[in-house]
């Protein structure tokens, strides 16, 4: 049913962190024309889709995890045939305030099992694993600046290294709070006058500088706790002189083992994140797309361990003022057996690399086609639109 490292390369990617440290989980940020903010979260390691909303309108959900079922008992309902995970408090109060939706049973081209090869794929936008360098979001900030004398926007990671997604020809700077004390304002300027004749390295320097004042005394040593990460990248994004492009990457999501309670710590971090950064945002809000989604999902049985194998579909999570919200887009394809990939994985009927195309492409006054061409390069298939308010 259909419902609504050559020595230079090391040292740029040194100064990227310079001014600033490194940080668990790990943001990137990229800054363009217009006030239009979106933030992609990706979940590593494979998160369970049929975890985070639950098939319960299904008959064979039950029989496929029975352990699970009753934990869904008094969660909150999407589209009726669907129900949301209990931890998702945040998100569930988005949902019902129409500005969150879920897209069920999707995926990327990738149908293989392997983290690091799903990763790649999700994160460069290629039709196979490493057949690029560059990730689509770079891709993306590239198109936001072509044309007409725009410049390009800048990058900014908040990460030990800078997420693949946001590697390639646009600059990219970082920022994350660190323990260590802050070097000297003198260490600082000797620095700049190293590099400022050098067109690479001066120019990293600089943004890196630039975010550090944009961060100003944030007071975190880490990113351990979530709602403080939430509101951290919501500081940096919701003044007009922010950043207008935002990457996050969490953990914890390989739930080979007893899936019930590491899936509810986990998901509760996701939702205190956004919670928080929804909250941070303030007016900006409005103006906001949040595209949460994993590299793969996970098998629709649970194992003899209580926890979930190494799958293919997922669900993806849209939030923001810019969502219209309050359902659930999914081709539902079944749970029996002759219905699962390969007898054991949800079988995907939705592109995810279609989604992402139309929905950033809309929420960025992008060609959807172009857009798909761009950053999904040798997929078919019409970018989805109607995600977004009119």
């Amino acid at each position: 049913m259909t419902m609504d490292l050559n020595r230079r390369s090391l040292i740029a990617g040194s100064l990227a962190l310079g001014a600033a440290g490194v940080a668990l989980p790990s943001m990137a940020f990229a800054q363009s024309a217009g006030q239009k903010n979106l933030m992609f979260v990706l979940l590593r390691g494979a998160s369970d889709g049929m975890a985070m909303l639950a098939p319960t309108g299904d008959p064979d959900f039950e029989a496929l995890r029975p352990s699970a079922f009753e934990d869904y008992n008094a969660a909150q309902r999407a589209d009726s045939f669907f129900a949301i995970h209990p931890a998702f408090t945040q998100v569930g109060s988005a949902y019902a305030s129409g500005e969150a939706l879920f897209v069920h049973a999707a995926a990327t081209a990738y149908r293989e099992r392997s983290h690091f090869d799903g990763q790649n794929l999700i994160e460069t936008g290629a039709a196979q694993p490493y057949a690029t360098r560059d990730g689509w979001l770079n891709r993306l900030i590239g198109m936001m600046g072509d044309g007409d004398g725009a410049r390009h926007p800048s990058a900014l990671a908040i990460a030990p290294t800078l997420p693949l997604a946001l590697r390639g020809d646009a600059p990219a700077s970082s920022y994350a709070p660190s323990s260590l004390p802050e070097a000297s304002d003198a260490f600082m300027d000797r620095v700049g006058l190293m590099y400022q004749d050098d067109p690479q390295l001066g120019g990293l320097w600089s943004r890196a500088l630039e975010t550090q004042a944009m961060a100003g005394d944030d007071g975190l040593r880490n990113l351990r706790d979530a709602a403080a990460a939430g509101e951290l990248a919501a500081s940096l994004m919701r003044d007009t002189d922010g950043a207008r492009i935002a990457m996050m990457e969490l953990g914890g999501w390989d739930t080979h083992a007893n899936q019930r309670g590491a899936y509810n710590r986990v998901a509760g971090q996701l939702d205190a994140l956004l919670g928080a950064y929804r909250s941070g945002m303030g007016a900006a809000w409005q103006d906001t797309l949040v595209v949460v989604a994993t590299e793969f999902g996970r098998t629709a049985r649970y194992n003899g361990t209580n926890g979930t194998d190494h799958g293919t579909a997922s669900a993806a999570l849209m939030m923001g003022g810019a969502v219209r919200g309050g359902r659930v887009i999914a081709d539902w394809p079944g749970l029996r057996e002759a219905d699962l990939y390969e007898n054991r994985d949800l079988r995907p009927t939705i592109a995810l690399e279609n989604v992402l195309a139309g929905s950033i492409a809309d929420h960025m006054r992008l060609d959807p086609q172009l857009a798909m061409a761009m950053l999904f390069p040798g997929r078919e298939g019409t970018p989805t639109s109607g995600i977004l308010r009119a």
